[in-house]
């Protein structure tokens, strides 16, 4: 695409540039064609250490898309209207594959109800509302914005929700040099409850022994989302859950979650 480029910063300051050109994009059985591609011409050191990642797929709406001097359509925005359902569903897992599905629901891949709430998606993100947390038996009233991110690690909360966890926690310090919150990784973890749409979902603790800084400490995957516009329910979160992002066919997307297997 003549003369179009592309920049974005993500919240943790690393950032990619680039060109951008117009391919057929396949994903499974889905196809969108003259798609926009934004291929890279300069990254952050830190997309050079993760040699696993070699791209981004866009799954959220194109009100997000940096493309210059026209913003272009993200890949789901791109099929959705030709998918016999407009919705694609998530299954992360810790240490092990995941897997995305589009227009179907598999239901050998969650337990109880798929329980729905409305999304907010005028900024472009699955964004949506949170009431409620509990650690221990203990109840937080809250209601704060937050969005689902696959593309985001970590599961950011507001401070005090993070403080209250972390309390919880055997030897746990807000580690300054490393930017977080860290425990000894010999530390049991308790699980963290929040409610999204009047359901309860639960994050067991053992997910959120993120990755160890030294041979005795580990990060948490709950973080401070101090400086952000809202909170972000990232894979620390998606690892427990089963996602069905629905764009809805009369033009009120909702996003709905269950419980694994």
């Amino acid at each position: 695409m003549e003369g179009s480029t592309w920049r974005i910063r993500y919240g943790d300051n690393s950032g990619a540039s680039g060109l951008v050109y117009t391919e057929t994009v396949t994903v499974g059985d889905v196809t969108a064609t003259r798609q926009a591609v934004e291929a890279a011409t300069s990254v952050s050191a830190a997309f050079l250490q993760d040699d696993a990642n070699d791209g981004l797929l866009g799954l959220a709406f194109s009100k997000l898309n940096q493309v210059r001097p026209r913003a272009q359509s993200t890949f789901f925005d791109s099929v959705k209207d030709d998918l016999e359902q407009p919705i694609f569903t998530c299954t992360l897992k810790q240490a092990a594959p995941g897997k995305y599905d589009f227009v179907w629901i598999d239901h050998d891949q969650y337990e109880g109800e798929i329980v729905y709430t409305p999304v907010d998606s005028a900024e472009g993100h699955w964004q949506f509302e949170t009431t409620a947390a509990e650690i221990n038996n203990k109840s937080i009233s809250l209601s704060i914005d937050t969005i689902a991110d696959t593309g985001t690690s970590l599961w950011y909360l507001p401070p005090n929700v993070v403080a209250a966890y972390y309390d919880q926690v055997e030897g746990a310090q807000l580690d300054i040099l490393q930017g977080g919150y860290t425990f000894p990784c010999d530390t049991e973890l308790p699980d963290i409850s929040v409610t999204i749409g009047g359901a309860k979902r639960t994050v067991a603790g053992k997910y959120i022994k993120y990755a160890p800084t030294d041979p005795q400490n580990c990060f948490g995957g709950i973080q401070d989302n101090t400086g952000m516009p809202f909170s972000i329910f990232g894979d620390v979160f998606l690892k427990s859950q089963f996602a069905v992002f629905d764009a809805g066919t009369d033009g009120e997307p909702r996003i709905g979650f269950a419980q694994q297997k």
